[in-house]
């Protein structure tokens, strides 16, 4: 497999492709579902189109807690199997689809009560120990372990003594969400999928009552394109009704978004060398570590408001707080805050008020010839909800072929960046030696790009300006952000600063002392105009005000009202 770059020459003419022939499968939604739907079908051999409206990992997929995990909670609720099914998904992400992206986090749960919580929990977390190995899939992962009082504040010397009296350590994973979709949609074009974000799907195509393709506006140019296909799947996430009803017809699923708010604040606020969880009297909360900070989260509500941009407001940031507080020595303010953001989880609907009680099952429907629609699940189980889409639309095209479509493949597809990464990494001293770049960055760079790390080492090799480190953002480097434009698919300047990089959630200044440094790199590879730099970065600037003035108001309707105030799109002229 030969590494594609996602580079504006490659968008223009996947663009060029959707609207000349017919594909066998076009997906729509840049989402992790919709980047597995794709990568998916292209290594069954299908021909294959991915288009986003936004950018890739947009929405819901760059918005999560960031784990990969069976969900510990769902054991309590006796679902088995939605635990079982994503342990082994887990334990296939860290051996071997993608050990450059996902890693082991340590966890501590701390315990209240003396003797039957110990083995209630306990007997908790050895079945969640022993239930991926089960399933047949290596755990990757140690094995959880108890502890005193006094060792777990050892580990986590934060934790207030009268906040425990014993706690638990067990292992679980992370992943940079947004990255891992974006290599998801690499991988993909890499097996032949064209790929083409900013591509809004404005009408489904229909013949004799069969859908046939979907009609696009590339929002960069305005221009239609008319993407023909056999079968179409909605992978659209909390869109789903939107995208269902382009149809004409009543879905057959229902999505009610939950909003889950995180906080980001530095590592030194927390002093602990694991994660933590906590419960709350509705459902855990994570502590979680995060490069040189710690992520707080999140929480479980239900959203009526705009779905794009999401808003926290002052008492999602305060409910945070609060909680996180009842069992640290050294409680956090708001002014410890760095960085918030929000996302919706696509819950299926159901008969519970209480979206904390709504599975996190998917599903998969057919309603009518040439659609499927896939909603529901969650980020760690996205290839097995990948892999029931795709063989929906398998049973699809038998209606055209009665050639047999290879079953999936994905259980041993490694993303771009696995293959050899184990190699590359005993390399990295050599790797250090050779670009110049201190070792601690070529670790870092490593757990980015896996073993494309040459890719952004040549620019710097050829360029060495692109090896210093950003302005006001100085754990990345300026090749970092022309590679987001060249490579990997990013077509503004807050696609770099918000899901290529952290940058926006890293930094107190939440990207602004970055944004201008980031424009004059990205202006000469994206082809932009002085005005079109300018449009760029005010665009980011209204955007950043707009959320900090939404998470001051005290409510969901006062934030999202204050939120909106800034335009959904960069004006491209």
């Amino acid at each position: 497999m030969t590494a594609v770059a996602l580079s504006p020459g490659a968008r223009a003419d996947a663009l060029d492709a959707l609207g000349s022939g017919e594909l066998d499968v076009l997906v729509i939604g840049g989402g992790v579902v919709g980047a597995g739907c794709a990568l998916d079908a292209a290594t069954r051999g299908l021909s294959v189109g991915l288009v986003e409206a936004r950018d890739l990992a947009a929405g819901t997929s760059s918005r999560s807690s960031k784990l990969i995990h069976g969900g510990l909670r769902y054991l309590e609720m006796l679902d088995f199997r939605l635990v079982t099914e994503a342990l082994r998904e887990r334990g296939l992400l860290v051996t071997r689809l993608a050990p450059h992206l996902v890693r082991p986090v340590p966890f501590l749960y701390p315990l209240r009560h003396r003797v039957w919580e110990r083995a209630y929990a306990g007997a908790g977390v050895t079945l969640y120990d022993a239930l991926g190995p089960l399933a047949g899939q290596a755990r990757g992962l140690p094995h959880h372990r108890h502890l005193t009082r006094r060792g777990a504040r050892r580990l986590a010397p934060s934790l207030r003594k009268d906040a425990l009296v014993g706690a638990l350590q067990y292992y679980d994973a992370q992943v940079d969400d947004a990255r891992y979709t974006l290599f998801l949609a690499r991988t993909a074009a890499a097996y032949g999928a064209r790929v083409a974000t900013r591509a809004r799907v404005v009408g489904l195509l229909r013949e004799g009552g069969r859908v046939t393709g979907a009609e696009l506006v590339d929002l960069e140019s305005g221009r239609t394109v008319r993407a023909r296909a056999r079968v179409v799947i909605n992978a659209t996430g909390v869109w789903t009704d939107e995208t269902q009803a382009l149809a004409g017809e009543r879905g057959r699923i229902r999505v009610r978004p939950s909003k889950g708010v995180h906080l980001v604040v530095p590592r030194d606020r927390i002093v602990s060398d694991t994660g933590l969880i906590l419960r709350t009297e509705k459902s855990v909360l994570f502590v979680i570590p995060w490069n040189r900070h710690w992520i707080i989260g999140t929480t479980d509500t239900d959203w009526t408001l705009h779905k794009a941009h999401p808003a926290a407001s002052a008492s999602d940031i305060d409910y945070l707080l609060s909680h996180v507080n009842e069992v640290l020595t050294e409680p956090l303010s708001r002014d410890d805050v760095v960085g918030v953001y929000a996302g919706l989880r696509p819950l299926l609907s159901g008969v519970s008020a209480d979206t904390t009680k709504l599975a996190r099952e998917h599903a998969v429907v057919t309603p009518m010839p040439g659609l499927v629609v896939v909603a529901g699940g969650k980020y760690t189980t996205y290839r097995v909800m990948a892999r029931d889409a795709v063989q929906a639309a398998v049973h699809e095209l038998g209606h055209f072929s009665r050639a047999e479509v290879p079953p999936s493949c994905t259980e041993d597809v490694p993303l771009l960046g696995a293959d050899g990464f184990a190699a590359v990494r005993n390399r990295s001293a050599a790797l250090a030696a050779r670009s110049g770049l201190h070792p601690a960055r070529i670790e870092r760079l490593l757990g980015r790009y896996g073993s494309l790390i040459d890719e952004p080492l040549a620019m710097v090799a050829a360029d060495p300006s692109l090896g210093r480190p950003l302005a006001g953002a100085p754990d990345y480097l300026r090749v970092e952000i022309v590679y987001a434009a060249t490579h990997e698919g990013a077509r503004h300047l807050d696609d770099v600063l918000t899901r290529r990089t952290r940058i926006s959630i890293e930094t107190f200044h939440r990207g602004l002392d970055a944004c201008e440094e980031a424009a004059d790199l990205l202006a000469p590879v994206l082809g932009w105009t002085p005005a079109q730099r300018a449009r760029e970065v005010q665009h980011y600037r209204a955007r950043v005000a707009a959320e900090r003035e939404s998470q001051r108001m005290p409510d969901d309707t006062t934030a999202d009202a204050a939120r909106m105030a800034a335009p959904d799109e960069v004006p491209v002229a």
